[in-house]
């Protein structure tokens, strides 16, 4: 195995340039590629070994509560839901060959793909479809996904390959909410300690916080894919590490390269760089139900302390695009508004909150590329309006530990959602992630009736509206949209660029081949 802290190699070093990349490869042993190969045409055979950012001692291989980077990858390698959104963003069939509504929007059907199977050979049914969301709904024990299917009232066999979807309202959007990675389709008798699904890579073996490894599906649906034998994923807490391992030939392919670093490990003769335009956000996250968050003022002179356009130079070397306190960029009713800089008008907040002198703690983690720098930056810019922050700075394991979602002032990352899914993951009450405890009751209303106006003039209207409240006094301050760049040995082909904000083709491993 892999020691993602067995690395020799430093920040510094990375600095150096070009001759200390190779040095540091030699360093670690192995003396990194001799030279650089090219992928070549698709070709089958090989292991893929992919060193992923973050994850720790709750690492999961459930299909319905993935939290990190790991958990991500492992559920889109073993897992598949029946919908799925292509490298442009752009709905596909998946596990179902067709998801349609029917009048009204009330309900909706899948047809579930002909000769789809399960890794252990079985067919997959509409009892097994049934058995997944009621899984995933169990009032009992809700997964992640639960909160934006409140609107499902049941699911029922409707033929040999047909299930419906009974909601409790019209849903002209439920489709997104059913190609989410986080509702995988599982077997009924589905059991976490035995992994069964309809992913292009069935379970081999797992060490939470340490790595997993996978091989093929010989009876995958997609008779080309996957190319390779065997798929490896690492867990690399920092990223020196994750950036050793790949020059030193020990990896594959790394997720998020510091965006800091990309055209010094750009540099490096065997490695390639895959950069993604994307929908992704990385928040400061304000609990509005804790003082002193509790009152919006501090939160929207907390906004305006923040200088957006040097956090995505220095943080993000300019590598992205610069945030305005709202998520789904990509959605077209996105507001786009502007919010610059104004340190006097923060001042003035501050004062008329009763907190001319605020000192505060942010909790911040290397959960993704960016983060603990962005943290960094913003203290150093919060001091201009006499605010404090003192960073207290924790592993991965501990941030996404039971703690997490208490965290008074954090951080976060999210991947690519339109508006009103992603409402339903972090801003609306019940939301599996409500990481700032808001619970606005316009907000409410207003989301409530946009997932379930019929009509696109009116649904755009009510997005638009909603997005405006958030914007005004929301518990997000969204600083900017990262650029995901991630690389590989240039041996390794099929990987492109991806606007989910996932890495690495939306950690779709189906995809690459290697030519070893």
């Amino acid at each position: 195995m892999i020691s993602p802290t067995a690395a020799p190699f430093s920040r510094r070093r990375l600095l150096g340039g070009a001759a200390g990349l190779a040095a540091a490869a030699l360093l670690a042993g192995c003396g990194g590629p001799a030279a650089a190969r090219d992928a070549g045409p698709p070709r089958r055979g090989g292991v893929l070994r992919v060193g992923v950012t973050g994850g720790g001692s709750s690492d999961t291989l459930d299909p319905h509560s993935p939290a990190t980077n790991p958990d991500i990858a492992r559920t889109l390698s073993l897992y598949e839901p029946l919908l799925h959104w292509d490298d442009a963003y752009i709905l596909q069939p998946a596990v179902a060959e067709a998801v349609r509504p029917d009048p009204g929007a009330r309900s909706w059907t899948a047809t579930i793909r002909a000769g789809i199977t399960f890794h252990d050979g079985r067919p997959v049914t509409p009892d097994d479809v049934v058995a997944t969301f009621a899984r995933i709904t169990d009032p009992d024990d809700p997964k992640s996904g639960a909160s934006q299917l409140s609107v499902l009232r049941e699911v029922v066999v409707a033929g040999d390959r047909q299930v419906r979807f009974v909601l409790t309202e019209p849903s002209p959007v439920f489709d997104e909410y059913l190609a989410e990675y986080s509702c995988g389709i599982v077997p009924a008798d589905f059991d976490v300690s035995r992994p069964v699904g309809t992913g292009a890579f069935r379970f081999e073996a797992f060490t939470a916080g340490q790595q997993s490894a996978f091989v093929r599906h010989e009876g995958y649906w997609r008779p080309d894919q996957p190319y390779v034998d065997r798929l490896e994923l690492i867990n690399f807490a920092e990223d020196d590490a994750r950036i050793n391992a790949l020059l030193a030939g020990q990896v594959d392919a790394i997720d998020q390269v510091p965006l800091s670093l990309t055209e010094v490990v750009g540099s490096y003769e065997s490695v390639r760089l895959l950069t993604s335009e994307t929908g992704s956000w990385l928040p400061f996250t304000m609990r509005v139900d804790a003082p002193p968050f509790d009152d919006v003022r501090v939160r929207q002179a907390l906004r305006l302390i923040a200088g957006r356009d040097q956090m995505v130079n220095q943080v993000l070397s300019g590598n992205g695009a610069r945030g305005v306190d709202l998520y789904a960029r990509f959605d077209p009713e996105y507001l786009d508004p502007r919010r610059d800089r104004d340190i006097e008008r923060a001042r003035d907040l501050l004062s008329a909150a009763g907190r001319p002198n605020l000192s505060l703690e942010l909790v911040t983690s290397p959960i993704q590329a960016g983060t603990v720098e962005a943290a960094q930056v913003f203290a150093t810019q919060a001091r201009d309006a006499g605010v404090e922050i003192g960073l207290r700075r924790v592993d991965t394991s501990t941030f996404f530990s039971d703690q997490y979602l208490q965290w008074e002032f954090a951080q976060s990352f999210w991947n690519t959602r339109n508006y009103i899914p992603q409402a339903s993951q972090s801003s609306m009450p019940g939301a599996p992630f409500n990481e700032t405890h808001w619970e606005d009751p316009e907000y409410q209303a207003v989301v409530r009736r946009a997932r379930s106006e019929l009509d696109p003039r009116s649904r755009a209207q009510l997005v638009r509206q909603a997005q405006q409240i958030e914007f005004d006094r929301g518990g997000y301050l969204i600083w900017g949209f990262p650029d995901r760049v991630d690389a590989h040995q240039a041996y390794v082909g099929g990987l492109l660029p991806n606007r989910t904000g996932l890495s690495l083709s939306g950690y779709e491993f189906r995809k690459a081949w290697v030519n070893a």
